[in-house]
C-alpha cells in the first residue's frame, strides 16, 4: 500500500525531483486555504481602495491617477510580505516539513521550488490586481484635472516589487520558522523606514528610501514619492536595491535550511 501524502512531492518510492518539487508547491499554493485567502485578500484591497479613491477623488493635486489608484498596494504589499512567511513558517507550525524535506530531500531545491511558486504566484496575481485597479482609477478619476501617469512599465514594475517582497517574506519566514515572529519582522521591514524617517532629520531620505514601500510608491508615481521623503534614487534602482536585499535573506536562509534537523 502507498505511503504518499497528499501534496507531498514524493513520486511512488522515487525520490523526487525539481519537476516534482514544483508540482507539490502549485498544489499546495492551490488548496491551502491561508494561502488562497491571503491572495484574495490581497487583491480585494488593492481594488477596493482604487474604487474609495476614485469615488471619494481624495488624491493630491499633484497625484497622478496611476499613483491613486495603487494607494492600496502599500496595505497589499504587506499582504504579500505575510503570503511569502507563510509558505514556509504553516509547514513547521503544522509539522509537515519533516514530509516535505523526507519526500524531497535536496533542502534548496525544495527552497528554489517554493521561491519559484512564491513569486510566479505574486507577480500574476498582483499585475492582474493593480492593471484593474489602474482601469477602475482611470475610468473614475480622468477629467478631473489628475495626470494619467505612464502605467507601462510600471505597472511591471510594482508587480515585480510585489513578487520580491513575497520572497523576502518566504527567506525571513525559513530564518524564523514562526508565522507571528516572521510577519511582525516584516511588517517593520516595510513600514518602520517611512514611520521613524521624518524623526532622522536630514537622513530620513536615505532611511526611507531604501524600503521595499519607497520602492513600490516610486514605481506607481504617487506624489508621496518625493526626493525629500525618499531620496533621489529613481523607481528602477530603488527595487533593485530591495532585490538584493531579498538575495542576502535567500541566502542566509539556504544556510540555515541546510544546517538545521528540519
Amino acid at each position: 500500500m502507498s505511503t504518499e501524502v497528499p501534496g507531498s512531492p514524493a513520486v511512488g518510492h522515487r525520490r523526487a525531483g525539481p519537476r516534482e518539487a514544483l508540482i507539490s508547491e502549485w498544489t499546495k499554493i492551490r488548496t491551502v486555504r491561508s494561502a488562497v485567502w491571503s491572495l484574495a485578500v490581497m487583491t480585494t484591497c488593492i481594488l477596493g481602495t482604487a474604487v474609495f479613491v476614485g469615488a471619494t477623488r481624495s488624491l493630491q493635486p499633484d497625484d497622478t491617477i496611476l499613483g491613486g489608484s495603487l494607494t492600496g498596494a502599500a496595505l497589499g504589499q504587506i499582504i504579500a510580505a505575510s503570503f511569502g512567511v507563510l509558505v514556509m513558517s504553516r509547514e513547521y507550525a503544522t509539522g509537515t516539513i519533516g514530509t516535505t524535506l523526507m519526500a524531497c530531500p535536496r533542502r534548496l531545491t525544495v527552497l528554489a521550488a517554493k521561491v519559484l511558486v512564491t513569486a510566479t504566484a505574486m507577480f500574476v496575481v498582483s499585475l492582474g490586481a493593480c492593471f484593474l485597479a489602474y482601469q477602475v482609477g482611470t475610468a473614475m478619476l480622468s477629467g478631473h484635472g489628475y495626470a494619467p501617469g505612464t502605467p507601462m512599465p510600471a505597472l511591471l514594475g510594482v508587480a515585480l516589487c510585489f513578487s520580491v517582497t513575497g520572497v523576502l517574506g518566504l527567506a525571513v519566514g525559513t530564518v524564523l520558522r514562526h508565522s507571528t515572529g516572521a510577519i511582525t519582522t516584516m511588517t517593520g521591514l516595510i513600514l518602520l523606514p517611512s514611520l521613524l524617517g521624518p524623526l532622522l532629520g536630514d537622513v530620513q531620505r536615505w532611511i526611507a528610501g531604501a524600503s521595499p514601500l519607497a520602492a513600490l510608491e516610486k514605481l506607481s508615481q504617487t506624489s508621496d514619492a518625493a526626493p525629500d521623503v525618499v531620496g533621489s534614487l529613481s523607481a528602477w534602482p530603488s527595487l533593485a536595491l530591495v532585490c538584493g536585499y531579498a538575495a542576502v535573506a535567500l541566502l542566509g536562509a539556504a544556510v540555515l535550511l541546510k544546517s538545521r534537523d528540519t
